[in-house]
């Protein structure tokens, strides 16, 4: 199996509808085009020319931290979970995240999802700290 990652660019929001599967809800346009100018990368996995996988990130500037990647969000399809489809993201993220002069990759999780531990180990980070989010939700 050959995994292929490609980094998006605003002109491949067409790529992102086609994987469309790979995300929680299905992905709307005007939000990609955003996302794809301006917010943050998205780097798509992709086997035998099918979306695989795909993951997120943004990048976080900070007066005493400097430049740092958040790694927003990943998503691996079933059919292609366990066969190093997301922990090859995660390192093309961090690649990514090294080459924009990032001094740190982070994402927050959820202590329970093994799986998600599992691929960010086997990707290089560090063991979890116990951490809490505490969010806001407003109308649209």
């Amino acid at each position: 199996m050959s995994i292929c990652i490609r980094r998006l660019a605003p002109d491949d929001i067409d790529d992102v509808m086609t994987a469309g599967h790979l995300f929680d809800d299905p992905p709307r346009r005007d939000w990609t085009a955003a996302f794809l100018a301006h917010a943050g990368h998205l780097l798509l996995a992709l086997v035998d020319d099918e979306p695989a996988g795909f993951v997120t990130g943004i990048e976080c500037l900070h007066p005493d931290k400097g430049a740092e990647m958040l790694l927003y969000e990943l998503g691996v399809d079933d059919a292609f979970r366990r066969r190093g489809v997301g922990r090859s993201l995660v390192v093309a993220l961090g690649d990514l995240a090294v080459e924009r002069g990032c001094r740190q990759m982070w994402v927050p999780i959820e202590l329970d999802n093994e799986a998600a531990v599992a691929t960010y180990l086997s990707a290089g980070a560090g063991p979890p700290e116990p951490a809490s989010t505490m969010s806001w939700e407003f109308e649209e």
